[in-house]
């Protein structure tokens, strides 16, 4: 499959070794991924590029958690699809419309499936 989608995902997480592991996972389902450590790095690739979904953590470290980064990011791409991420968090209060969310750790299964219900696979 991989090649096959051709969309690109902007992915926010803090914990490098979770971020690899996603990054890898997208690939390999095809996505084009671009993967950044904090919600101020986000909005300048946000501004600077074209992204079709964004797929943060709600929890980071700085000024920018993931509620705030998807917030912002529509204000730049107004119809951008959000997939929230988080191991802290099972009902997330503060979900923009049009939003998914998965619970942390992440399994390929969930992962994939978020993406299905977001119709990207």
């Amino acid at each position: 499959m991989a090649g096959s989608v051709n969309r690109r995902v902007l992915l926010v997480e803090d914990e490098e070794m979770v971020r690899e592991v996603v990054i890898w996972t997208l690939e390999d389902m095809g996505f084009d991924v671009v993967g950044v450590s904090s919600g101020d790095q986000a909005l300048d690739i946000l501004r600077d590029g074209a992204i079709d979904i964004l797929l943060t953590d709600i929890r980071m470290p700085g000024g920018i958690d993931g509620w705030t980064l998807a917030e912002k990011a529509r204000e730049v791409i107004p119809d951008l699809p959000v997939i929230y991420m988080s191991g802290f968090s099972h009902e997330p209060p503060r979900m923009l419309k049009g939003s998914g969310f998965v619970q942390k750790p992440l399994s390929l299964a969930t992962l994939r499936q978020a993406m299905v219900d977001m119709g990207f696979l």
